[in-house]
């Protein structure tokens, strides 16, 4: 039953039993049905077995077996004894004749009186090992314990001593004769005769007792000091495979823990040695997985043992013994279920070396250690196994253990395998009712155990011969198989098979055949091309044969598409995402460059293919690698092959990681699901030399801890990386875009064909359709299967392909009478294959793809159709060539001439590299080697034979690794012209194809143009732009298709073999179904309208005629296997394709056999998902490792990307442009957007007379303080801000300000500029060097000072780190911060800069340039960051070693001018704290340094100018700048003499044109800001306007002038200001506070006000902002008579308003002693008083004239004050007021709205 191979049961009582069985246990939940075994064999009348019976029975049995088993011949797979014959067999030396009867032995009567009870020793003491176990045993040196097995008592091992000298050593060799042991029991010592001993223990032998039979154990101690059944005693020389657990002994310590789990063990209830099951799915599970134990070895952890072994533990905890040897009872009754180490399952093929556990679920630890008591023998259930029974069936019949009681085994049970394979399948897991409602199920409707296992039997029952040997063959390893064909062909197994195909299928000799053939021919051969088969030429005319015009080759010249563009972007987002991660794992900013390593499988093609790929992409170039003369040859150093060159190679890329650390390097391991053996196994193993190399390149230590590395693993089948040990994060994976619809590929020219598309092509309804099964052949192979039962399937499918090919090609050329014996589809294939090229004038053909995995039958398929090819004469018709992955291509030579000529440009040692180097070359290619490795095949592969991917390929990723390579990019231009495409005669055709406008039906295109055509991509300059599809002319075409999708492409490829040049009607030779009039009605109508594909491209190369021939790219025609054939065709629906539901990689198991099924509709995202929940790494993975008691101590690396996405998409493409990108987003990391924008208002400059020298280094006081104050501001932020009023302003001409009025504020100039190592950083940046100045935890401390501005007392609070309390002083008790230190003016200190530096900063808390390290040098420095309240939080997480001052709480919605005047009241009153400090040591107050710097949070560089000798008048002005940093700055303004008179010193704002420029004077007195050195003493009387939010610091330049003070700018330094896109100034989007509706329109800035106690909406923002946005837009409203009209300003008393650019301000400061500008004879055109105060009075503004209808703005803060002020201010006098006149900002009261009122001069 177990072996189907071995001949059929009697199967209809078998099956009758069967169902009854199954259907009462269905009928009946609760009582366990009668075991199928006593139905069967046990008859209620037939006689127990009696002593005396036992031959005539066996016999009997013996006849029956051998007739009924020599019905089907003998199947014995495997020449070389497998283990457990050996162990068997042993005994058969001294036998004469396995089947005559056993020689009698008459043993020695016991002793009168002495004990004879099984178990025990004459002396009556206890032997058996259950009894003994916990005992302590002494033995004496040198003496081992090892366990006898008794006939009598086969549940039972009895414990002996025996001195190890008479025992074999690991090899079974060097035991001494003879014999030494003690009794245990009794103590008894010095037995010296195995006989002896044998009666004295009670073994009852009635055979010659034999020590190699009887002991057979090592007995070892388990760590809880338990002694139990270790490994075999190997009694005779190792014959198997050596064993990968080579480092287990076969002569254990006795003290070695039986517990220890050695490699490719498992103790935890997995055993090694089985495949995993899956029954309960209903397929055999899906994948190598089955119940069938034939191929699977033995799992004992001793050294003959083909499998790794299982862990001792499990053998020591068994009490029950395996199977008993011949001729003895054997097998207890008593336990349904022996423990799963003791079954011994037989290689029907060969030993496998499977380290894996093969059962889905964990064995229940009780089942395995529960000890077997002996029971009772019931008598009548005994079985006889029958004498010969191996050598009759050729197999051991496997007896799978399901449920009641075993029959009692009697006889030759050596010959069976009782396996609880299949019972463990079942033992699910108990589930939560959360884990079945997960799973959709209820615990009703699991079924029973006892059921899952019937049904699955009479399944199994129902297999035939072919399916089971497909079962068995597909729990093979790929490797196993490969290696099992190369075992048969060397041992010469196939000869049968040979001598077979010797003959054709009519019966002649097929040699003699073909050298008759070759006489006929003569000299001659079968013309190479433009010619039929028929005609001949001489073999010198054949060579000199050349192409007779250029053909338009399709060679594809590289691009990168759209997607790949995209996919690019997403990994770069990815690594990026990998470095904001904040686990520090990856610092961008730390590195200038980018290198690479591109690793790949063991394939020359693939390894020149993706150095081809590298050199057309030019990366090299790009990345500033290699210059343009040397990218070509030093590519090769940029790709390595994963052999054993490997480790040289990659050390030296290594070395490079290690010594370039600012570059970021980036090791692409491609195709990364090949090889993914762990290095440990690999080596323990003795597997392939490549085997295992991929794991120790990929996750050795130094590619784990390179900080500078990245590795992007890429892979098409990427199941075996995604299982619950996976080193990815699921995160950092990125999968390939899908194109959902129609539309989304509507930019491309091209669309994707791959595994789904092939799937979904079966229902398209075609006659001839792309996926197809040779039936045919499939009816052939299983003939010889049946015929040879012993050799692989797949030899036989390779024979059987070599025959069906030469027939083709004999039927086609010399031998017509064998058309009929070559299968149609093998004939159409070679038919389209001979005949294309003599249809061409250029020799151009299809090449064809035949895939045999096996490297000796590739081989030989090559051989035997090259000899038949030129024996016919056709060897210059077309190629045929071995796709060895270990080396390189092979063309003949003149077939390279013929390529070269295509190509036409090449040089003359150019040879064909890579397959699409063959692009038009008519060919067959026989693709060998394990996997296919990702090469891609040129456009003219029209048919992948993939007849002999059967059983062995029953993984996903095998299977589509197999398809794959058939999957390509599809023209949507195979729509052309309307035709009915309907069954036409030839002449309907011709007609139909006249008729272009025909808009009934559809035109499909019926001939297969020839694919090497620049139709679509070999003009791609004219269809991309920048390397990337541009959709210009491609969607013009695609527009008028709007149905164009894969079906109706694949239409145009149903015929069999065409070419262009000839008309569709000769073409037409197969049959096409109609699309039907639903498809045709929808588009026609659409197309008829518009002009054809061919008149709208304008393809270089065709004539108009030629035009209609366009080559359009198709999918390529696959044959399958009938097994892959229909698993594939089994796809209806959704994304999935149907070999998702096997399992997915040969390296993975099923976590569980019960898990929810893959949703058709997944995305690879959400399979990866599914995977990785319930995938787990087998133990020879390389992700085993990467595992912990908790699922949490997995680690992912976080460096680690997968890129995946289906077979021969771009990947990469895709990766060599990630690197492009990437490389350009470092460079960006180190560039940074400067404003670059000229000052403004230049020519409203009084040029001073007074200036001083140019060499000049700091300002001299003196004549400084002559110069007049230039009150125009120029910065260029202020371009729209209106003009301060200037002498020369009122000069200048109103006309030319006109144009600014349709000036829009538009986007500010900026420039890219490098970062130098000066640079302000924000937080994004980090580096060895500031890395502390970032990262330390700070404590808190709060400091309070009272401000009499404000009227009451703030409390501020200082955020202080710990490594920053040094700069301030604290109270005694260290808990009250006093105040914060300040240097002496006199001090001077290099490595200081003695200003505090105060940074204003909001919503930047990421972008803000706060970090200062560089730019200071690294020096100390005391930087403080000011910040709101609400956005402390943010501050504090991402600068934590910053010290902070936080404004109060009632400030969270104020402007900037708030954080100025906070900063600088707290500096003064800081000032004063020190200066009584140090008053008190001794220190002058005056000589307290007095200055703070304000910086803004964008400054982010410093430069020094320098102004050029001028040596001749011809020399053009100008100078030169160098970056400096912050530092020298400082400390150089630092230095200015006198320093302490100023008030404001400054810096210019830097702009491109500053060098080219004219030479000024080195200092101005002027406006400054961004950047100011502020002298908080002096200025102690000018406050900001802490209400503001623009216009601030021209309002405080302005008071402060006005006071007499002076303010510096240096001209010889420059400050840059990033342009920082986020945060900054205080913007309001301002909404009404009580939301009516979501769709309001915006609200304008005149709604800003409104009458006071209207109607009107009420605004949520601050009152002040309000106004401040209002007066910019109220210009024409407020002060008409102003606009444009600078002569007569808007008088603007102690305030700067931005009233808009229209018009002038001229400010008046009120102060007594006060510098104002000359208003002398000037008529003011409005007044705008702003919350003025007591220095304001009547008599100061009748100083003023006004214009007669001038305007009057009087704002104050609330109503009653505002009519205070008109009072005080005797404004009715000269002013006229109007109630409407009144307005406030339309605020609530709650927010103390401002108020307004406007009057007019009377």
């Amino acid at each position: 039953m177990g072996n189907s191979y071995a001949g059929q049961l009697k199967s209809a009582r078998f099956e009758e039993a069967l169902h009854n069985s199954i259907e009462a246990s269905l009928r009946c939940s609760s009582v366990v049905p009668r075991p199928i075994f006593s139905q069967l064999y046990l008859d209620p009348d037939q006689p127990p077995f009696l002593p005396e019976d036992v031959k005539p029975k066996v016999e009997e049995l013996d006849k029956e077996l051998v007739h009924r088993y020599s019905q089907n011949g003998n199947l014995d797979f495997s020449t070389n004894q497998t283990v457990n014959e050996m162990e068997d067999e042993e005994e058969d030396e001294d036998m004469s004749d396995s089947s005559s009867p056993p020689i009698p032995y008459s043993q020695k009567p016991a002793p009168e009186g002495s004990c004879t009870t099984d178990g025990f020793c004459q002396a009556g003491k206890d032997l058996r090992l259950v009894s003994l176990c916990m005992e302590q045993i002494d033995i004496p040196a040198g003496f081992l314990l090892v366990g006898a097995k008794s006939p009598n008592l086969p549940e039972h091992i009895l414990v002996c001593a025996v001195d190890k000298r008479f025992l074999p050593d690991d090899h079974g060799k060097n035991a001494l004769l003879g014999f030494s042991g003690n009794c245990i029991g009794c103590g008894e010592r010095g037995f010296r005769y195995f006989t002896e001993f044998s009666n004295h223990i009670n073994l009852k032998l009635t055979t010659q007792p034999k020590k190699q039979k009887h002991l057979k154990y090592y007995l070892v101690r388990s760590s809880q000091g338990v002694l139990s059944k270790g490994p075999l005693i190997c009694w005779k020389e190792c014959r198997s495979r050596q064993s990968s657990a080579a480092s287990l002994s076969a002569k254990p310590n006795s003290s070695v823990s039986p517990s220890t789990t050695p490699e490719g063990g498992s103790a935890n209830g997995y055993k090694s040695g089985f495949t995993q099951t899956d029954v309960a799915n209903g397929n055999a599970n899906g994948g190598r997985n089955n119940v069938l134990s034939s191929t699977v070895s033995r799992p004992m952890p001793h050294s003959t043992s083909p499998s790794p072994g299982c862990a001792a533990g499990d053998q020591a905890s068994m009490s029950s013994s395996g199977p008993p040897k011949k001729r003895h009872r054997g097998w207890s009754p008593g336990s349904p279920v022996p423990p799963p180490g003791l079954a011994a399952p037989v290689p029907t093929i060969r030993p496998s070396s499977r380290t894996e556990p093969l059962l889905s679920v964990p064995v229940p630890q009780s089942m395995l250690t529960g000890i077997l008591q002996p029971q009772p023998i019931p008598a009548g259930e005994t079985v006889i196994v029958p004498e010969n029974l191996l050598n009759n069936s050729g197999v051991r019949p496997v007896i799978l253990i399901g449920y009641g009681t075993l029959p009692y085994f009697y006889g030759n049970v050596g010959d069976i395998v009782v396996s609880p394979l299949l019972v463990n399948c079942y033992k699910i897991p108990q589930l939560e009712n959360k884990d079945l409602d997960l799973l959709g199920l209820t615990s009703s409707q699991l079924l029973s155990v006892e059921n899952m296992i019937l049904l699955t039997i009479q399944y199994l029952v129902q297999l035939g011969q072919y399916q089971s040997r497909a079962l068995a063959e597909s729990m093979l390893t790929t490797s196993e198989f490969l290696k099992e064909i190369s075992y048969e062909l060397i041992t010469g197994k196939v000869s049968f098979l040979a001598s077979h195909f010797k003959n054709t299928s009519l019966g002649d000799d097929l040699d003699k055949l073909l050298e008759k053939m070759l006489q006929q021919r003569g000299e001659s051969v079968i013309i190479p091309f433009n010619g039929d088969v028929s005609e001949c030429v001489s073999s010198q005319e054949a060579i000199a044969m050349v192409s007779t015009q250029e053909p338009d080759l399709d060679v594809d010249t590289f691009q990168i598409y759209q997607p790949q563009l995209t996919v690019a972007r997403k990994l770069l987002s990815q690594v990026c995402a990998i470095a904001d991660s904040g686990n520090q794992s990856l610092d961008l900013g730390h590195f200038s460059k980018v290198d690479f390593i591109v690793i790949v499988p063991r394939s020359e093609v693939l390894v020149q293919q993706t150095l081809q790929r590298i050199r057309q992409s030019g990366v090299l170039v790009d990345l500033g690698l290699e210059d343009n003369g040397t990218a070509y040859q030093r590519a090769e150093k940029y790709v390595v092959r994963l052999d054993n060159e490997i480790q040289t190679k990659f050390e030296v890329f290594m070395r490079r990681v290690k010594q370039n650390p600012y570059t970021l390097f980036v090791l692409v391991h491609d195709n990364a699901h090949v090889d993914l053996t762990s290095a440990i196994s690999s080596s323990l193993s003795h597997g392939e030399p490549s085997h295992g190399l991929a794991d120790r390149v990929i996750n050795c230590r130094e590619v784990l801890e390179a900080f500078n590395l990245l590795v992007l693993q890429v892979s098409s089948f990427p199941y075996a990386l995604q299982t619950q040990q996976s080193r990815i994060s699921s995160s950092n994976e990125v999968h390939w875009i899908q194109f959902d619809t129609v539309d989304d590929a509507a930019s491309e020219d091209k669309l994707y064909f791959g595994l789904n598309e092939y799937s979904k092509s079966l229902q398209w309804g075609v006659t001839s359709p792309l996926l197809r099964c040779d039936e045919t052949f499939e009816k052939m192979v299983n003939t010889l299967l049946e015929r040879y039962p012993r050799l692989h399937s797949m030899v036989i499918r390779c024979y059987l392909l070599i025959q069906q090919y030469s027939q083709a090609l004999m039927a086609l050329t010399t031998m017509a009478s064998l058309r009929d014996h070559s299968t149609p589809e093998t004939l159409s294939i070679m038919d389209d294959l001979i005949t294309s090229p003599g249809k061409d004038k250029n020799g151009c053909g299809h090449m064809l793809v035949i895939r045999v995995p096996s490297v000796q039958l590739a081989m030989l398929a090559k051989e035997r159709l090259q000899e038949v090819r030129d024996k016919l004469g056709l060897q210059y018709r077309f190629e045929i060539l071995l796709g060895n992955p270990a080396s390189e291509l092979t063309v003949a030579k003149h077939f390279v001439t013929r390529l070269k000529a295509w190509r036409g440009n090449e040089q003359d040692d150019w040879i064909p590299r890579t397959y699409q180097d063959l692009e038009g070359l008519p060919c067959i290619v026989i693709l060998t080697g394990k996997d296919p490795l990702g090469e891609t095949f040129p456009r003219s592969l029209k048919y992948c034979d993939l007849r002999l991917i059967d059983s062995s390929y029953l993984t996903r990723t095998a299977l589509e690794q197999e398809v794959g390579l058939a999957c390509c990019y599809v023209s949507k231009e195979a729509i052309r012209g309307p035709i009915v495409a309907l069954d036409l005669s030839e002449k309907e055709h011709e007609k139909a194809n006249g008729s272009e406008n025909d808009s009934d039906e559809l035109l499909i295109d019926l001939d297969r143009p020839q694919s090497n055509s620049s139709a679509v991509t070999g003009t791609s300059g004219s269809l991309a732009d920048n390397g990337v599809s541009s959709s210009s002319a491609a969607d013009k075409c695609q527009k008028q298709a709007p149905s164009l999708n894969f079906q109706t492409v694949a239409h145009s490829s149903v015929d069999e073999g065409t070419y262009p040049s000839f008309t569709a009607g000769e073409t037409l030779k197969q049959e096409c179904d109609s699309l039907g009039n639903q498809m045709a009605s929808s588009t026609t109508s659409k197309l008829s309208s518009l002009p054809s594909v061919s008149q709208t491209f304008r393809w270089p190369a065709h004539s108009a005629k030629d035009t209609k021939a366009l080559r359009v790219a198709l999918p390529r025609i696959v044959i399958l296997s009938k097994a892959a054939y229909c698993l594939l065709s089994s796809q209806k629906s959704g994304n999935l394709p149907s070999s998702s539901s096997l399992l997915p990689h040969a390296d993975v198991s099923w976590l569980s056999s019960l898990r929810p099924l893959l949703h058709k509709d997944m995305n690879s995202e959400e399979q990866s998902l599914y995977y990785r929940q319930w995938t787990t790494a087998r133990q020879h993975h390389a992700d085993f490792s990467n595992q912990g008691e908790a699922s949490g101590s997995r680690s992912f690396h976080p460096r680690r990307l997968l890129l995946t996405g289906p077979p021969q998409v771009g990947k990469t493409g895709s990766y060599l442009q990630f690197l492009r990108i990437l490389f350009r987003m470092l460079i960006r990391l180190l560039e940074v957007d400067v404003y670059d924008e000229e000052e403004i208002n230049a020519h409203h400059t009084e040029n001073s007379e007074i200036t001083q020298s140019s060499n000049d280094h700091w300002p001299d006081i003196e004549i400084f303080s002559k110069m007049s104050f230039d009150l125009s501001v120029h910065d260029p932020k202020y371009r729209t801000i209106s003009p301060v009023y200037t002498e020369q302003l009122s000069r200048v001409k109103q006309e030319a300000r006109k144009e600014t009025k349709s000036e829009e504020p538009k986007k500010r100039e900026t420039v890219s500029m490098m970062l130098t190592k000066y640079a302000a950083y924000n937080t994004f940046h980090h580096c060895e060097q500031c890395h502390q100045y970032m990262d330390l935890n700070p404590a808190a401390q709060a400091f309070t000072f009272s401000s009499s501005m404000l009227g009451e007392e703030v409390q501020l609070h200082f955020i202080i780190p710990k490594s920053k309390e040094n700069h301030f002083v604290f109270s005694k008790q260290g808990k009250h911060l006093e105040s914060m230190r300040l240097p002496l003016v006199s001090d001077k200190n290099l490595n200081a800069v003695k200003s505090p530096i105060f940074t204003p900063s909001s919503g930047r808390h990421e972008h803000g340039l706060l970090n200062l390290y560089h730019a200071m040098e690294g020096i100390s420095h005391l930087h403080l960051l000011v910040v709101k309240e609400y956005e402390m939080p943010l501050y504090r997480k991402y600068w934590p070693n910053h010290i902070m001052l936080v404004l109060p709480g009632m400030f969270n919605n104020a402007g900037v001018g708030a954080a100025r005047f906070l900063i600088k009241e707290l500096s003064y009153h800081n000032l004063e704290l020190e200066r009584n400090r140090l008053e008190e040591l001794g220190v002058k107050r005056q000589c307290v340094w007095p200055f703070i710097v304000v910086m803004d949070d964008s400054c982010v560089l410093w430069n020094m100018h320098s102004v050029h000798e001028q040596s001749s008048q011809s020399l053009e002005p100008g100078g030169s700048s160098k970056n400096v940093s912050l530092k020298s700055v400082l400390q150089h303004i630092e230095a200015t003499p006198k320093i302490v008179h100023y008030a404001i010193l400054g810096v210019q704002k830097w702009n491109s044109k500053l060098n080219a420029r004219k030479a000024k004077a080195p200092f101005s007195r002027c406006h400054v800001r961004d950047f100011i050195l502020l002298n908080i003493d002096l200025t102690q009387n000018v406050q900001y306007d802490l209400n503001r939010y623009f216009c601030e610091d021209v309002d405080f330049n302005l008071r402060t002038n006005s006071s007499g003070l002076l303010i510096c700018r240096f001209n010889n330094f420059s400050v840059m200001k990033k342009h920082i896109q986020v945060g900054g100034q205080k913007d309001f989007v301002v909404k009404p506070k009580i939301m009516v509706s979501d769709s309001l329109a915006p609200i304008l800035p005149l709604q800003y006000v409104c009458a006071p106690d209207s109607e009107h909406t009420l605004l949520a923002a601050p009152s002040q902002f309000l106004l401040e946005k209002f007066l910019q837009h109220a210009t024409y409203k407020l002060f008409p008579q102003a606009i444009h009209n600078f002569k007569n300003p808007v008088l603007a008393i102690d305030c700067y308003l931005n009233i808009g650019l229209e018009v002038a301000i001229c400010y008046i400061s009120s102060r007594p002693h006060s510098v104002n500008v000359n208003c002398e004879g000037v008529f003011f055109s409005g007044l705008l008083l702003y919350l003025c105060d007591s220095f304001v009075g009547a008599d100061l503004l009748k100083r003023f004239r006004f214009l007669k209808g001038a305007t009057l703005c009087v704002i104050c803060q609330d109503r009653s004050s505002l009519r205070q002020t008109i009072v005080r201010l005797e404004l009715e006098d000269e002013w006229q007021f109007r109630l409407r006149d009144e307005f406030q900002t339309a605020n609530s009261s709650d927010d103390k709205p401002l108020y307004f009122l406007t009057g007019r001069h009377i």
